[in-house]
């Protein structure tokens, strides 16, 4: 495992990491010598007072493939990460100075295309109004429901706890109509913003 405070990772997303910590590099060196995947979890708040040991992590992450990497003279790594698929923590297990832990995986089940068809839309429409206008840079139409939704999920400025119960949905609508809901209410806030409060 691979906690940080403010790093959510989503299945088909990918992640750049730089990993300096001795026990993560150990971690990244031991993920290269076998199965180069690595769960990525968030940390719970307050962790900073015991970092260095195993402070609380919220129990959904998702696994990563280490897909590039590049180590540094002095043992850091670069990563690229393609996140693959989510998880729920069952325990966690000793045996390294790095965090490990028995997993269950939890595949993203895709639901009705037709019901994406519509909430992509949605989301696009919503992504504008809070860009004032401007739309995705480079979108095509090609890019499937999965990219898109988990792409916004993971790339959009979102609190990490906003993001986790993103990745906390189970279908692909519901993570869609999460972000719908997210999107809709920073909208009405940047409303409130403007307007001294909202009636």
């Amino acid at each position: 495992l691979f906690p940080l405070p403010g790093v959510v990772l989503f299945p088909g997303a990918p992640l750049p990491l730089h990993v300096f910590e001795p026990r993560y590099r150990k971690m990244v060196a031991d993920a290269l010598a076998s199965h180069r995947t690595i769960g990525m979890v968030l940390l719970k708040p307050g962790y900073e007072e015991n970092y260095q040991g195993r402070p609380p992590i919220y129990p959904t992450g998702c696994t990563g493939t280490i897909v590039e990497e590049e180590r540094l003279e002095d043992g850091r790594y670069n990563l690229l990460l393609l996140g693959q698929s989510r998880f729920r923590v069952v325990e966690e297990r000793g045996g390294e100075p790095y965090r490990l832990a028995v997993v269950e995986e939890r595949p993203d089940s895709k639901g009705d295309a037709s019901s994406l068809d519509v909430l992509r839309e949605r989301l696009l429409a919503a992504i504008a109004r809070l860009t004032d206008g401007a739309t995705l840079a480079g979108l095509r139409d090609d890019v499937s429901h999965l990219a898109l939704v988990n792409g916004l999920s993971q790339g959009l400025d979102l609190a990490p706890l906003e993001k986790l119960s993103l990745l906390e949905c189970d279908t692909l609508e519901a993570r869609a109509l999460r972000l719908l809901e997210i999107l809709e209410f920073h909208a009405l806030e940047r409303t409130a913003g403007r307007s001294g409060t909202l009636h």
